[in-house]
């Protein structure tokens, strides 16, 4: 069955008829949008117990206290107005009058574009809330990039969004399927990226993990972070003015080679970019075209890989960034000191085949181009295709004569470099052949993988592994 799509005045008329959903409305930047939404649309009086907007940090920090970070539209300051309008509701709102009623509180915190149109305009919004009288509460939060340069516009979709998380909330909490879609109600991509988003309460049963991967697999933003805690967060607060390395994976399952790769990326990268590890974010990406091209993928195979990364204590993104350039970019937006791009040098070679392009030279300029000009250096881990055969480097990469000065210069340039002090004995390690193994039931795939992934795999039933009921 098709979902029905409301209007955001019919939604919002629908919630104000809905004589048990009663709450407030705190909202910081944009305007009281979200509340003026419910005003306008009529009967809000059996909605609207409290709507205030405390634009002045002095009041703000009056009401909600300080932030130490000294930033107002960040997750801290969601967290805190929601517990405050929440706690208010329950403290005020108990007497008999008000039996029956389910409560929320509505807060977002914002920053539209500016008038020299030079900042980063995004806002955080959330939703505490109950399903039944007397109930547990829920809390979802979302974080957004607005997008475009009209200050009003964004108002706008401040507005209509908050609208649309309130209907999602209560009608389909149920279906999320039904919930992501709906937030996007009278919206599009190209006005609003939703960049995180995390569920919480007894009402909801499902992994933020997988959330992350839906909003990048239905586009609504380019890639989503989830760290070893097993929550999602924010891509630009986990990164900000981080080194960010990256290794760019499949991890079905994390072999030994991916923990050689990270090892000797980290030993190199550290020296390159001087930063300790405190400075050092590192990342293993997953991108959606490696998974949705694996014809074996469902969302619980995704959720093993998750599961056994999130238990090495690796921070996770997924991503829609199938080439190079594209999550260069991406994580530029996150204003990195600097950024080490992991890959294996048979992938090296494949960017380098002429038969991908119709002017090599000027594309594969171009393409470099791009992601050189942040900062970047790609790290190019050796590849051994038999026992008795040469391990390939970068020094005996065999590429077109036409394309070796390219080549070479990037190589003297720094751009690129061999990771140095890889362990040998893991090169013969291919992730098919220990998939294969691990299903079937073939001894021996324990010794192909750390000793922490073969434990997890074989305690959880992980990748199809014949556990004995």
């Amino acid at each position: 069955m098709e979902r029905e799509i409301f209007s955001i005045k019919r939604k919002a008329l629908k919630i104000n008829l809905e004589q048990t959903i009663y709450g407030t409305f705190a909202e910081i930047g944009a305007g009281q949008e979200v509340a003026r939404t419910f005003f306008q649309a009529g009967g809000a009086s059996g909605t609207v117990a409290k709507t205030m907007s405390a634009y002045d940090m002095s009041f703000s920090d009056s009401i909600y206290g300080e932030e130490e970070s000294g930033r107002y539209v960040s997750e801290s300051r969601i967290n805190k107005m929601l517990d405050h309008e929440y706690t208010l509701l329950q403290e005020r709102l108990s007497s008999d009058k008000y039996s029956g009623r389910r409560f929320f509180a509505f807060a977002d915190t914002c920053t539209t574009i500016n008038f020299q149109k030079n900042n980063d305009p995004h806002a955080w919004i959330g939703l505490r809330f109950q399903l039944k009288s007397g109930g547990p509460i829920n809390d979802v939060k979302l974080h957004v990039r607005l997008k475009g340069t009209d200050n009003v516009q964004q108002q706008k979709v401040i507005g209509t969004l908050g609208v649309n998380l309130i209907f999602a909330c209560y009608w389909y909490h149920h279906h999320i399927d039904y919930f992501l879609d709906s937030l996007y109600d009278e919206l599009s991509p190209e006005q609003v990226e939703l960049d995180m988003i995390r569920m919480k309460g007894p009402d909801f049963d499902i992994d933020n993990r997988l959330l992350a991967l839906m909003i990048v697999r239905k586009h609504y933003t380019d890639a989503t972070i989830f760290g070893a805690d097993k929550e999602v967060h924010q891509p630009k607060d986990a990164l900000y003015k981080k080194n960010i390395l990256c290794l760019r994976g499949r991890f079905r399952p994390v072999t030994k080679v991916n923990e050689d790769m990270l090892r000797c990326g980290i030993e190199h990268f550290k020296e390159i970019a001087c930063c300790g590890t405190q400075d050092l974010a590192v990342i293993a990406e997953i991108t959606l075209a490696n998974l949705e091209h694996d014809e074996n993928y469902t969302d619980k195979d995704f959720l093993d890989r998750a599961e056994i990364l999130c238990n090495l204590g690796h921070t996770v993104m997924v991503s829609n960034s199938h080439k190079h350039d594209m999550l260069v970019r991406y994580l530029h937006r996150c204003k990195p000191k600097s950024i080490g791009i992991i890959i294996g040098i048979m992938n090296m070679l494949e960017l380098f085949k002429e038969k991908h392009y119709e002017n090599p030279k000027r594309e594969l300029l171009a393409y470099f181009g791009d992601i050189f000009l942040n900062n970047t250096t790609m790290l190019m881990y050796p590849y051994q295709p038999q026992h008795d055969k040469p391990v390939i480097t970068s020094e005996n990469l065999h590429i077109s004569e036409e394309l070796m000065p390219l080549f070479r210069y990037l190589k003297q340039s720094g751009f690129l470099a061999d990771l140095k002090n890889y362990d040998p004995k893991v090169l013969g390690i291919f992730s098919p052949k220990v998939i294969s193994m691990i299903k079937s039931g073939e001894s021996g795939w324990e010794e192909l993988v750390p000793d922490k992934v073969a434990d997890i795999i074989k305690t959880n039933c992980l990748f199809e592994y014949p556990c004995e009921v």
